[in-house]
């Protein structure tokens, strides 16, 4: 088995195929929310990120054929005056999963952030997806707290638009 983790191109056909299908098959599955994306979204979701300065794409080949895909957007640490990485989706493909895919792919992330100059990796996780909670305790993630007397951080929406 043949794992190459790569930072997408977006102006690569390749990678304009790939993102909306693996991000498809994410936003399809239960820990996704359980619905196909839009068909206007996948047709214009890589022409979005790419117009995002700070935005980036990493997409995991096994064998040479799409396995997974983590998307991530800059931010700032207003406490450490620093940028930071939001690790705003991460999805490996259902025949391709307990082969540490995901692992290879933070790595990579984690390769571009400190290459940015960044002080920290954020990310959100469903309170019951505890095989993605497992993944990213093993890679060093853990509930973000100032103090344990405050409690733990809770990420809130509020929508917009449908």
């Amino acid at each position: 088995m043949k794992v190459e983790v790569v930072k997408a191109d977006y102006s690569n056909p390749r990678h304009q195929s790939d993102i909306p299908m693996l991000l498809d098959a994410y936003a399809s599955g239960p820990m996704g929310g359980g619905v196909s994306l839009d068909g206007d979204v996948k047709a214009s979701l890589v022409r979005e990120l790419s117009g995002l300065p700070h935005a980036f794409s990493v997409i995991a080949y096994v064998d040479d054929c799409a396995a997974g895909l983590i998307n991530c957007f800059e931010a700032f640490s207003t406490f450490a005056c620093k940028p930071l990485i939001n690790i705003h989706d991460v999805m490996v493909l259902d025949g391709y999963r307990g082969l540490g895919i995901s692992q290879v792919m933070l790595e990579k992330v984690e390769e571009i952030a400190i290459s940015k100059g960044c002080c920290k990796l954020t990310l959100e996780v469903l309170a019951n997806n505890t095989t993605a909670k497992a993944a990213y305790r093993k890679f060093g993630f853990c509930d973000y707290e100032l103090d344990p007397k405050t409690g733990s951080a809770l990420f809130w929406q509020k929508k917009l638009t449908s």
